[in-house]
């Protein structure tokens, strides 16, 4: 199946219930750091922010919500072009003893955790971290799994998982393609 799995209806319902889920296993949100993994784990993460706010009385989401740049960490600069270095933004508090929630747009192979949790590292000492992801497609190659997740879309290998965000492309979807 190729073409749009889900629409911003779709990502809307999901990310809600994500913001539920996350102050329901944290039994509150006081303590909770979104970060968003750019590009499109940062509005998503913002979005999720919003939510929680909406649910959790004292929840300051402007506060609360940051970004994790993990060019340098990545293990795979080698294979791909130059990329500009991004920047990273934490809450003043700083994340010592909160519990991070990671938000990324699709969650593949682990790889981009992977990257995300050693920069995590040398920001800081957090109480948790937990990972939320709109899209879950499959194909692990690390023993790292998501906490919140928006839908499970099983793929092929050859196909792509392709999130579009209001903000950044002037839509909301979620579309898979045949692999070229």
């Amino acid at each position: 199946m190729t073409g749009t799995i889900m629409g911003a209806a779709d990502i809307s319902r999901a990310l809600t219930r994500i913001a539920h889920e996350i102050v329901e296993r944290n039994d509150g949100a006081l303590d909770v750091v979104l970060l968003g993994i750019p590009s499109r784990g940062l509005p998503l993460a913002h979005r999720l922010a919003q939510r929680i706010a909406e649910i959790e009385p004292g929840f300051d989401a402007d506060v609360a919500t940051g970004a994790l740049d993990i060019t340098m960490y990545r293990d795979d600069l080698f294979k791909n072009p130059t990329r500009a270095i991004g920047t990273t933004t934490v809450p003043d508090a700083g994340i010592d003893d909160a519990v991070v929630v990671l938000v990324d747009d699709v969650f593949h192979t682990g790889r981009t955790i992977r990257a995300a949790l050693d920069a995590i590292r040398d920001l800081g000492r957090p109480r948790a971290v937990q990972l939320a992801t709109l899209v879950d497609r499959g194909h692990r190659e690390l023993p790292i799994r998501a906490d919140f997740v928006g839908k499970n879309i099983p793929t092929a290998r050859s196909e792509r998982v392709d999130v579009h965000v209001e903000e950044l492309d002037g839509e909301d979807a979620v579309i898979l393609r045949k692999g070229e």
